[in-house]
């Protein structure tokens, strides 16, 4: 019996867990100092309020459960790992393993070069920061409907830093929102808008031109105001002053420009990057550790010409996935192959039922029709998660 321990209950963690399942002679536990998986790919949703909080979390002990006794939770902090001695370190007892799974994903980088930018805004990584960015625009909502004194007839300016794909979908889909929400309250929704901001000179850099163009468009329509080659320096409870003197009024402001490791990767005897993330072999192996893999947003991943690849959840899973299928091989005495992936496709939700995407670069749709295959992307992924968690409940109370 081989003993896997997975840490990390993000997109990667979980996706390792479903494809180690049909494996014989294998014991999995799953550690993550949250209780909860939180999708984070559907954070737009949720803080526009199109999406309720069971639409992004489920309880990781009940989905360990629907695998009746092959998968274990535990709801603790790693503070370390022995990738020598195969030992996990939490706060009051150490585990071995045969195999380890790092999939620990990453945080919200709150740029220290900007002064005041952790302090004034949020981020989406942390599912209690865009809980609180869902409570201050649900408030400022409600505040224009009660056509308070003090908000009314007042311009309100909701700010996003970072124009990538986070950014794209949020801007969107709270201006849909604010758009839908104008037929019932009125006129007062028009004094709110929502500045999506970007030191880039186009918004979703690295994309293709399609995506670029269409999602330009579209956000155009529904009265977003893009800042380009905008330069943040400072922020305070106010103000967002850019480099070129110019400065933005906000109500409130949410960064999504960047990413981070989690903060576990600094108490690594490991190499990392600059953003704190592994430097992994090509084989995903960690400091060339054959039973030690790291997956998801907490490592540098590259292709197979040494590019290297978006942190997305597409990318989580398909390292995951290799992480699995090479542990099976050196369970079985096969030879290993390297890392070699690349990126399927793109679809950015922008607003209501309408999206756009790509699949392999050739396929290119928007619209509804985006729209529907997103949709039936995300929602496979929800049901299969669904489906567990139905099951570890009926098995939680036999």
């Amino acid at each position: 019996m081989k003993k896997i321990v997975i840490v990390g209950g993000g997109y990667g963690g979980l996706y390792a867990i479903e494809s180690l399942k049909k494996y014989e002679n294998i014991e999995i536990l799953l550690i993550d100092k949250n209780p909860y998986h939180y999708l984070q790919t559907e954070a737009y949703g949720y803080i526009a309020g199109r999406f309720d909080i069971h639409d992004i979390a489920i309880d990781l002990k009940d989905w360990t459960k629907g695998f009746s006794q092959k998968v274990s939770f535990l709801n603790k902090e790693v503070m370390d790992i022995n990738f020598k001695n195969n030992t996990l370190i939490l706060k009051n007892e150490e585990i071995l393993y045969d195999y380890i799974i790092v999939a620990t994903g990453a945080k919200t980088n709150f740029f220290s070069f900007i002064d005041g930018l952790r302090e004034n805004s949020h981020g989406v990584k942390n599912l209690e920061r865009a809980h609180n960015f869902r409570i201050d625009f649900e408030n400022l909502i409600y505040s224009k409907l009660q056509q308070n004194e003090d908000i009314d007839n007042k311009i309100h300016n909701i700010a996003i830093g970072g124009a990538g794909l986070s950014g794209v979908e949020i801007a969107a889909e709270m201006a849909y929102v604010l758009n839908k929400y104008g037929k019932a309250i009125g006129s007062n929704t028009k004094e709110i808008n929502i500045y999506l901001i970007d030191a880039s000179k186009t918004i979703l850099p690295g994309m293709s031109n399609y995506i670029i163009n269409n999602t330009h468009k579209r956000l155009e329509d529904l009265g977003v105001k893009i800042l380009s080659n905008a330069f943040i320096g400072k922020v305070d409870s106010e103000y967002i002053y850019f480099k070129d003197g110019n400065k933005l009024y906000y109500s409130f402001m949410i960064f999504t420009g960047g990413i981070t490791a989690n903060d576990i990767n600094s108490k690594l005897s490991t190499t990392n990057n600059k953003l704190n993330q592994l430097i992994l072999d090509d084989m995903l192996n960690i400091q060339g550790y054959k039973n030690a893999f790291g997956v998801g947003d907490c490592v540098e991943i590259r292709d197979i010409n040494k590019n290297i690849l978006p942190p997305t959840a597409q990318i989580a899973e398909k390292s995951a996935k290799y992480a699995v299928d090479s542990i099976i091989r050196d369970i079985n005495i096969q030879k290993q192959e390297k890392f070699d992936a690349k990126v399927s496709g793109v679809f950015i939700a922008l607003g209501g039922s309408y999206a756009v995407g790509e699949i392999f670069k050739y396929i290119k749709i928007k619209g509804y029709a985006a729209y529907i295959v997103k949709k039936i992307i995300t929602y496979t992924y929800y049901l299969g998660l669904r489906f567990r968690i139905n099951v570890g409940f009926r098995n939680r109370n036999k």
